[in-house]
């Protein structure tokens, strides 16, 4: 019996990493979004953990007042968490390019009672806003699911103001997890000047400026 519960505990690590190995192959070769219906799996405990959603606005270095773009809400707790951080001084825009995703979090800020968080289907290749609009862009754990990184990146500093920042936030359970030095290189060619990194292998964030060129 003891035994038995040994081997099955010993499965449970080896099972996660099979699956992590599986869909990391997948995903290298096969980028897309992920589905509305994972969204829950997704903001798990465990994640809430090591990325307390309290705790990351101050970590994009996000301030009261600010006008700050979301790219990949998931189902919006983070993004729930930010608009509490801006409060009524600022403004949030969260965008999605997956519909039903997006109906959550809008669920979710209109239960919360919020008016100053404008959650809309967009596609970050294609971005739907004026050049400079926004003071700062983040995302978390999304990076790794854009197919054509370079474009994005190229829209995403077509819309910071001069000096405006981009944070990404990864996490190393993510199937799409970037190592920091190829993120660092991927979104200093497009751009951005490296300001900081937060965090280790496990859990990091990245903090970039817009260059002016």
């Amino acid at each position: 019996m003891i035994k038995r519960f040994f081997r099955c505990l010993l499965a449970v690590p080896l099972l996660f990493l099979a699956w992590m190995l599986i869909a990391r192959v997948v995903r290298y070769f096969y980028k897309f979004p992920i589905p509305q219906f994972l969204a829950d799996l997704i903001d798990n405990p465990l994640r809430r953990r090591l990325q307390p959603p309290e705790e990351m606005p101050s970590r994009h270095q996000i301030k009261p007042g600010m006008q700050v773009l979301e790219v990949g809400p998931g189902n919006g707790t983070y993004t729930l968490a930010t608009a509490h951080h801006l409060t009524r001084s600022g403004r949030l825009v969260a965008i999605d390019i997956e519909p039903r995703m997006i109906q959550r979090v809008k669920s979710k800020i209109q239960n919360a009672g919020i008016e100053y968080v404008d959650v809309r289907v967009a596609d970050v290749n294609d971005l739907p806003f004026e050049d400079q609009v926004f003071d700062l862009v983040y995302m978390i754990t999304v990076i790794g699911e854009i197919p054509n990184r370079p474009k994005a990146l190229q829209e995403i500093r077509r819309v910071l103001k001069s000096q405006g920042k981009l944070a990404f936030s990864e996490l190393l359970f993510d199937p799409d997890y970037p190592q920091a030095g190829n993120l660092i290189l991927d979104v200093s060619a497009a751009g951005f000047r490296f300001l900081s990194k937060a965090g280790n292998l496990l859990d990091y964030t990245l903090i970039f400026e817009k260059s002016e060129e």
